[in-house]
């Protein structure tokens, strides 16, 4: 094995991953020497990263070490913002959620309004969890706007006014130091809800699933996908806009985005909101709607199903593409009417070929999706191979 695979990094991934759990296992899959790998794992005990437990007796009689990633050595913050609501918690690294709190957040308000906000809600956390600034080892927040990753910007929100360009990695890492003592360097990284939505039910449900894809249905319409185990972002964040593919025959809908026939416009539970509201039936939002349908409410009934119908439609050529093994229906529409319009038109549409394996499922984690996934997207960022590597080095220049 090439050096450069070799690394303590390198090591606590295959842990991590459960690819190998005793130091023979190790030597075995890397190659390296009893001492090399006793040498790499003194790094990782060193930095508190991982835990041993007795395992099974050896065929020497000696009872075998089992090696763990230990994840409750350091927590992670995460938040999930909607249009109107804020969802935050302080998760352990397996993401179980020691603390949350959920409350109006209105994106509306901007930026600096909404990121003070919630890193006062996270010093009130952590105090709640019992965990110190210290154990905090870094940030996730999700937003409801297509976000170059690399950059941490969102760019051209269509619901998020204020927010395009704005450096919300910085001013959150600031207001997280001044309000809850944590480190001025903390990373923080920022994802679209749906993409982080997607990653949390699929490492938590579907783990196997080489092609996930996860609807949201809310607000807006937007998707997450996880291909081999990855988020698929396109080149710069856009990949998943569902909602603003347009529909031939509804060129009168206008779009918050400015356009006209946008998939949003017609089936997003805001579109539907607005349907109701013109029939004389009290909605608002998403939430009225979802509220309405668990009442059983008529017009609800029908205009959900006709939505799902049309976002059926578009589906049928999204899941003809990318040929996923699971399609998941997240959001305020998540519901038996809704899904019912898109499996009526999506099966009609689509070439049996593409939907003989294809799961149509609703979301298993509720409304903790996007925060499970904005702690897997932390966790795996800063335990990938090199990163672990880079702050463990870091690690041992601060003691030396």
């Amino acid at each position: 094995m090439a050096a450069s695979r070799s690394t303590a990094g390198h090591l606590l991934e295959l842990i991590r991953t459960g690819q190998a759990g005793t130091r023979g296992e190790l030597q075995a899959l890397t190659g390296l020497s009893r001492s090399t790998v006793g040498h790499r794992l003194d790094q990782l005990f060193a930095a508190g990263w991982l835990a041993s437990t007795p395992g099974q007796l050896s065929t020497g009689g000696r009872p075998s070490v089992r090696l763990t990633f230990d994840t409750g050595h350091a927590v992670v913050l995460a938040a999930d913002l909607d249009t109107t609501h804020g969802h935050a918690a302080v998760l352990d690294l397996a993401g179980t959620v020691l603390a949350e709190r959920r409350g109006e957040l209105r994106v509306a308000d901007g930026p600096e309004s909404v990121l003070t906000a919630l890193a006062g809600w996270f010093a009130g956390l952590l105090a709640e969890s019992g965990r110190t600034a210290a154990a905090v080892c870094g940030a996730g927040l999700s937003v409801p706007g297509p976000v170059e990753f690399d950059s941490g910007l969102v760019i051209r929100p269509p619901i998020m006014p204020g927010w395009d360009g704005y450096p919300i990695r910085d001013r959150l890492r600031a207001a997280l130091a001044e309000q809850a003592g944590t480190p001025q360097s903390l990373p923080v990284l920022i994802d679209n809800d749906a993409n982080l939505m997607a990653l949390g039910e699929q490492r938590g449900g579907w783990p196997d699933c080489s092609t996930f894809m996860l609807v949201k249905v809310s607000t807006g319409i937007g998707a997450g996908v996880v291909i081999g185990g990855q988020v698929f972002r396109g080149i710069d964040g856009g990949a998943g806009d569902l909602g603003h593919i347009r529909l031939h025959d509804r060129s009168d809908a206008r779009c918050m985005c400015g356009s006209y026939g946008c998939l949003a416009a017609v089936a997003s539970g805001r579109a539907v909101a607005g349907q109701l509201a013109a029939a004389g039936v009290p909605a608002e939002s998403g939430t009225d709607v979802r509220a309405l349908l668990d009442d059983g409410q008529p017009d609800a009934v029908r205009l959900a199903r006709e939505a799902g119908q049309r976002c059926g439609e578009v589906l049928a050529t999204a899941v003809t593409l990318l040929n996923p093994g699971v399609l998941m229906i997240a959001g305020d529409l998540a519901e038996t009417q809704f899904l019912t319009g898109v499996r009526e038109l999506m099966y009609q549409r689509a070439l049996p070929r593409a939907t003989r394996s294809l799961q149509i499922v609703t979301s298993r984690l509720g409304d903790r999706a996007a925060l499970a996934g904005a702690t897997a997207m932390v966790v795996e960022h800063l335990y990938a191979p090199e990163q672990a590597d880079r702050r463990l080095d870091s690690l041992a220049t601060a003691t030396a």
